[in-house]
Parts: C-alpha cells; sequence; structure tokens
C-alpha cells in the first residue's frame, strides 16, 4: 500500500467522483481509476461502488477512511520534522576556540552575523588546539579559531591578524609601572604559560623568543589554559604569567596589571580553520564576516619595540 494511493482514495471518497478528485489532484483520471483498483485488489475488497452518476464507499471503505486520513497525517508530519531538521542544519554554525583567548576580530565577526544572517544558529565549543583542529577536519565543527603554524595540512586557512604577548604582573611589582615590558624585564621572573596541549603554538614560540634572546627562565605550565586561574596564580605570588594578547580585551583580574610585552615579532598568527568541502552559506557568511572584522583598525595597537623604561604618570590598576 502506497501513500499515492492512499491519497487517491482519500480524494475521490471525499469528492465522490473520479474526475473531480482528478482535478482536484491535478492527475489524469485513468491514473486515479488504476491506483484504486491496484489498492483493491491489494486489500482484497472493494472500497468503492461504481453507479453511473458517480461512486459510493462501501463498508471496507468506509472504515479504511478514517484510518488513510490518520496515516497521511502522520506521513506529512514525519516529512515536516526532516525538512525543519534540515533546515537547521543547514543554518547552524559549530564554533571551535581554544579556552585561553580570542582575537578580536572574533566577537566583531559575530556582531557582523548576527546583523546580516539572523537566522544562523552559532553554538560554541572550546578545547585544545590540536582537537580542534580535528574536529574540523572530521565535519564535527565548522570552523575552528588556532594559532598558526599547525598542522592544517588540506583545510582552508582564513589569517585574522598577528597575537603579540601581554604579561600579568602583580600590582606590587615595579614592573606593573612600565608601559611595556622587555623579555630580558621578564627572565629573572618565573614565568607561567598555560598547558603546552591547549595551544602548543603559543607555548614554543614564547620559549624559542627566550631562547633566542639567550635568556632562560624558569618556565611553570599551569594547571588549566585559563586566564582567570593566571591570573590568580599571578596576585597569589606564583610567578609572572604570559598570556595571548588578546585576553586584555575580556579579562581583568584584581591584584594585576596587564602589560605589553615588547618583542621582535609577533608570537604566532591568529586563523580561522574551515573544511575545503564546506560551501555552505553559514560558513562563508562567517568567513566573509571574520575577514571584514580582521580589515578593521583594532582599539589597542600592538606594541612597539621596546622604548626606553618611563614611569607612568598614573597608575591605573586593574580590577
Amino acid at each position: 500500500m502506497e501513500l499515492r494511493q492512499l491519497r487517491y482514495f482519500v480524494a475521490v471518497a471525499e469528492e465522490l467522483h473520479f474526475r473531480r478528485a482528478a482535478e482536484r489532484l491535478y492527475v489524469a483520471q485513468p491514473a486515479i481509476s488504476e491506483q484504486i483498483r491496484k489498492l483493491e485488489v491489494e486489500l482484497g475488497v472493494q472500497v468503492f461502488d461504481r453507479t453511473p452518476r458517480g461512486v459510493k464507499l462501501t463498508e471496507a471503505g468506509s472504515a479504511l477512511l478514517e484510518e488513510a486520513r490518520r496515516m497521511l497525517q502522520m506521513a506529512e508530519t514525519a516529512q515536516r520534522a526532516a525538512r525543519t531538521a534540515h533546515e537547521r542544519a543547514t543554518s547552524r554554525l559549530r564554533i571551535a576556540y581554544p579556552p585561553d583567548s580570542l582575537p578580536i576580530a572574533v566577537p566583531r565577526a559575530l556582531r557582523r552575523l548576527a546583523a546580516h544572517a539572523p537566522n544562523v544558529e552559532v553554538t560554541f565549543e572550546t578545547g585544545a588546539a590540536m582537537k580542534l583542529i580535528e574536529a574540523v577536519r572530521e565535519r564535527r565543527a565548522d570552523a575552528a579559531i588556532t594559532a598558526l603554524p599547525a598542522p592544517v595540512d588540506g583545510l582552508r586557512t582564513t589569517v585574522l591578524g598577528d597575537e603579540h604577548l601581554v604579561a600579568v604582573v602583580p600590582v606590587s611589582d615595579d614592573r606593573a609601572l612600565q608601559p611595556s615590558l622587555t623579555l630580558e624585564q621578564l627572565a629573572s621572573s618565573r614565568v607561567l604559560l598555560p598547558p603546552r596541549e591547549a595551544n602548543p603554538t603559543f607555548h614554543t614560540a614564547v620559549v624559542s623568543m627566550f631562547r633566542n634572546e639567550g635568556l632562560s627562565p624558569e618556565i611553570v605550565e599551569l594547571a588549566e589554559p585559563r586566564a582567570d586561574l593566571a591570573m590568580l596564580a599571578v596576585a597569589s605570588g606564583a610567578g609572572i604569567a604570559l598570556l595571548p594578547a588578546s585576553v586584555k580585551e575580556r579579562h581583568s583580574g584584581p591584584g594585576v596589571r596587564l602589560v605589553d610585552v615588547s618583542a621582535p615579532e609577533p608570537v604566532f598568527q591568529y586563523a580561522a580553520v574551515t573544511h575545503p568541502d564546506d560551501d555552505g552559506l553559514p560558513t562563508r557568511a562567517l568567513l566573509n564576516a571574520l575577514t571584514r572584522a580582521a580589515d578593521q583598525p583594532s582599539a589597542t595597537p600592538a606594541p612597539a619595540p621596546a622604548p626606553a623604561p618611563a614611569p607612568a604618570p598614573a597608575l591605573a590598576l586593574v580590577a
């Protein structure tokens, strides 16, 4: 028994006329007659009594009519659910990002996306950098915000800009008064870094920067890649933390000050990584918004090479 046969049967039962049923369904009358005949053969009973003036339901046809209407309604509900699920999936955007920082281009892009593509449902997840990239490769995430260089061979990368360093310094430390700090000024302290697994590119770059300057500070990995925990560790006297400068856009902490670090080069580049086969509208809209946001001048300029140290005229504590 096919849904088409039930649809034809209901139309004839309601019109009590083959020709009117055919006109209602925009099909040829012989097609309806043939499908009703096949339905009766399959059921082994007649569902209509044919007369020269039209048709009327048999007792079997009357019993079938109620169930046929119910089955057609169930089929329509199932089709609607499938279409809704498909539409929801094609308007969903899954973004993965590292827990320690996020470039300013991303929230800018999300604001633009909300304005120009309000029907896109955005969800977020966070995790270690390598796992985020793998999620994109396996199509479990639509875009990952990550640091370059990274193993992104075969994936599409959209560079979002350079990332610099910021030092989290206790307010009681004289270095908190400086407008910026050099690596040499930091090397005498215990240096706290996010765990290497969370962002291998950042960890490796910082260690290499010190090594290239002939410096070898004591480096301690934090238990978790969270800026707020790094600031609490610094406030408690554990050392000076080095974090991506973009944490200044989202974090502050009592008892510490975030001071730019003057380094000969950026610590890494941020990029959005997407699958090359993903040409869906949400992903294309995100990449367009990210490109536009990355081209906007930053409100906080990148640190210049180290100027001559000079005390700040006033101390603004981050609270």
